[in-house]
C-alpha cells in the first residue's frame, strides 16, 4: 500500500541553521535491501546520485527505472517528509520487484553533515532542485548553495561529475549561479552539452515542485556544473 501524503504533511520552510540533533550512524541495511543484509556503510556501497533537499522523493523515483545500477540517496531535513519518501520507497519494490532496491532517503541537514556520509570523489550526479530560497537578505545564510559549503560539495563530487540546480526563482538562480561559476573548482556547461544529459529532462517534469512550476505555467532555471581540477 502507497504511502499518503495527507499523513505526512510539514511545513514547507526549515531553518537549516538550528540546533536539531541528527544522527549520522544508519543501518544501510534498511535502506538497500538489495545488498543481500550487507552492513557496510553508505560509501561502500557507492552511492553516486544524491537528491540534496529531495521533497517527496519525485526525482529519485523518475530516474531509478533510468538508471538501474546506480545506487542514489535522497537528503531531507524535514522529518515527515523523509518518512514518506523512505515508505515509498518500500511500497514501489514491493510493487515493481527489481527496479526501486538502489533508492533511499535519510533525514539530515545536508547543510551541516553533507560529508559524514560521502568520500573523496565518490558522486558522479549531485541535485539541488528547486532549494528554498529564503527570500529575505537576513536569510540568505540558509540557502544551501554557499561558497564555504561549495568545498564540501567539490570534494565529494569526482572529477568530472555533474552539479544541477533548477529554480523558478530568477534571482536565486543568479546567485547560485555566480556562487558556484566563481569556485575554481566548478565549470558551467553550455546549453548544447545539457541538452545531451539523459537526467535533465527528469529535473523540471520529473519533481513534484516542477510539476506544480509547470503546473502554473512558471519559468524554471536550469543551471549545470562540472566538477574540474582545483587550482595546484
Amino acid at each position: 500500500m502507497f504511502p499518503r501524503k495527507k499523513f505526512y504533511r510539514a511545513r514547507a520552510h526549515c531553518n537549516p541553521l538550528s540546533d536539531a540533533r541528527f544522527s549520522v550512524k544508519y543501518d544501510w541495511r534498511n535502506h538497500y535491501p538489495s545488498t543481500g543484509g550487507s552492513s557496510r556503510i553508505l560509501s561502500d556501497l557507492q552511492v553516486e546520485f544524491v537528491d540534496v533537499g529531495c521533497g517527496f522523493g519525485g526525482l529519485l523515483v523518475n530516474i531509478a527505472p533510468v538508471f538501474p545500477e546506480h545506487f542514489a540517496i535522497g537528503l531531507e531535513i524535514r522529518d515527515k517528509v523523509s518518512q514518506y519518501v523512505k515508505e515509498r520507497c518500500k511500497a514501489l519494490r514491493k510493487r515493481h520487484k527489481g527496479v526501486y532496491e538502489k533508492i533511499s532517503c535519510i533525514r539530515t541537514n545536508s547543510m551541516k553533515f553533507f560529508p559524514n556520509y560521502f568520500r573523496k570523489g565518490q558522486l558522479s550526479k549531485l541535485f539541488f532542485l528547486f532549494p528554498d530560497p529564503h527570500f529575505k537578505t537576513a536569510n540568505h545564510r540558509r540557502r544551501v548553495i554557499q561558497r564555504t559549503l561549495l568545498a564540501e560539495y567539490a570534494y565529494a563530487l569526482r572529477i568530472g561529475g555533474l552539479l544541477y540546480t533548477i529554480t523558478d526563482v530568477e534571482g536565486l538562480s543568479s546567485w547560485m549561479s555566480d556562487k558556484i561559476s566563481a569556485h575554481p573548482c566548478f565549470q558551467q556547461l553550455s546549453s548544447e552539452e545539457i541538452k545531451t544529459d539523459p537526467v535533465v529532462p527528469y529535473l523540471s517534469t520529473g519533481t513534484e515542485e516542477g510539476t506544480k512550476v509547470k503546473r502554473n505555467q512558471g519559468n524554471t532555471y536550469l543551471k549545470v556544473f562540472r566538477r574540474v581540477p582545483g587550482p595546484t
